[in-house]
């Protein structure tokens, strides 16, 4: 039989942990630049990690709400159109709201779990789960 120390370490290895940073959250502004027909967003890994979210799941959402082919490439986010600053941070705004911020207790302390084929969006501070959009 396991000792309890031991059991206690392995159940709190499993958990998510929730910061205690009582600090605003804001996510990082887009930063990047124009190159001929392409914008070239070169911060969305940072913003990514911010989010606590994977690049891929968020390039795939901006490439869908701008309506614009793109791809990934040493960490930067490369539009296949030509894009201001301000439309792209509203829709990391949007993604933000819609997939990362509780509609609970409003923190960023959530995951995103499937459970019966449905997309939820749990909250690790207060425990709400609320449905997001299906198709990211």
């Amino acid at each position: 039989m396991e000792s309890y120390e031991k059991l206690l370490e392995e159940a709190y290895s499993k958990v998510n942990v929730v910061k205690k940073d009582s600090g605003r959250f804001e996510v990082p502004l887009v930063k990047g630049q124009v190159q001929g027909k392409n914008t070239i967003i070169t911060n969305i890994k940072e913003i990514a990690d911010y989010l606590r979210r994977p690049i891929e799941q968020l390039a795939k959402f901006l490439q869908r709400e701008l309506a614009t082919p793109g791809k990934i490439d040493n960490e930067r986010l490369i539009l296949n159109s030509k894009l201001n600053s301000s439309k792209v941070n509203e829709k990391v705004n949007s993604y933000t709201r819609e997939f990362v911020i509780c509609n609970e207790c409003k923190k960023p302390d959530t995951e995103l779990i499937i459970e019966k084929g449905i997309k939820f969006k749990h909250c690790l501070a207060c425990g709400a789960k609320s449905p997001v959009r299906a198709s990211i």
